[in-house]
């Protein structure tokens, strides 16, 4: 399966590269963004590209050669955005773009355990530096625990009911028997699956996302040149709230969407993961 970047148009379009401009991504991935960034800024404009997934940061080097050294790559969580920009003396930008969430490669993945019909070890790590796995938390946290995670981080309202019964099922070593589990427990109505929640919020969990969106967002303030812009897109209520809030709240940004962006019609035909996906962008002011 390949990664389509999402609402591609509006964010290059609210971006604006130009020539001569710094730009990072922050979400690399498979380089949809970036490539559209470099393309829009030639002859000179320049990008540092950030992915705490090394096998997404692979693929962009590849997609993104043909840039040369107008393109610099970097392994690290976009956490780190302010560090990696000072060691690459990238200060200040024009524009940064962080696209929240996992992608349609890290679902296809059978060995990262994203997907409800992954048999590979329950991981759901972006990063495999980082120490706690999905498992960990499946398999090691007491009920009352797993059910408050999955109530806060999958906004799922039978927590306890699926928490009771993963307990009563441990230990558990993949995806598909998670998912099988929950589906036992909950049964089956419609087209969701009923593992759908408690996988987001396990993925939340193993790699801290919304501390990282709290995290970064103070720091892509101080690495935005005045005038220059950030556009966020986020995949779920969690996530989008703190971006809103944050952008609403600090008087340094402008917000130039006063409704998030959302896809058309046209591309979640082309690109179901695009239907949930709401994009925001802020400018900085003096």
């Amino acid at each position: 399966m390949s990664h389509v970047a999402v609402l591609l148009q509006p964010v290059i379009e609210l971006l604006a590269p130009r020539a001569g401009g710094r730009y990072i991504d922050g979400t690399l991935g498979a380089g949809g963004h970036s490539f559209a960034i470099l393309e829009a800024s030639a002859p000179d404009g320049r990008l540092l590209g950030l992915d705490a997934d090394p096998n997404a940061l692979a693929i962009a080097k590849e997609q993104l050669a043909r840039f040369g050294d107008r393109a610099i790559f970097v392994h690290a969580n976009f956490e780190q955005l302010r560090v990696m920009a000072t060691a690459e003396n990238f200060l200040p930008v024009d524009g940064i773009v962080l696209d929240l969430g996992l992608s349609s490669m890290q679902l296809a993945d059978p060995a990262r355990g994203f997907s409800f019909a992954s048999d590979g070890a329950l991981d759901m790590r972006f990063d495999a530096r980082d120490a706690t796995t999905a498992a960990d938390l499946v398999n090691d946290l007491d009920e009352a625990e797993l059910a408050d995670l999955i109530f806060e981080y999958g906004e799922e309202r039978a927590s306890r009911k699926i928490a009771r019964a993963i307990v009563r099922a441990r230990p558990i070593a993949t995806a598909t028997q998670l998912a099988r589990v929950i589906e036992i427990a909950l049964g089956r109505r419609g087209r969701i699956h009923p593992a759908t929640r408690t996988f987001q919020a396990l993925r939340i969990a193993v790699n801290r996302e919304l501390e990282v969106i709290e995290n970064v967002l103070p720091q892509i303030v101080e690495t935005l040149a005045i005038g220059g812009r950030v556009a966020i897109i986020a995949f779920h209520s969690l996530e989008d709230r703190i971006v809103k809030n944050y952008f609403r709240s600090n008087q340094q940004l402008r917000v130039l969407t006063k409704h998030p962006i959302q896809a058309t019609r046209a591309e979640e035909l082309a690109n179901p993961r695009s239907r949930s996906a709401k994009l925001r962008v802020a400018e900085r002011i003096a």
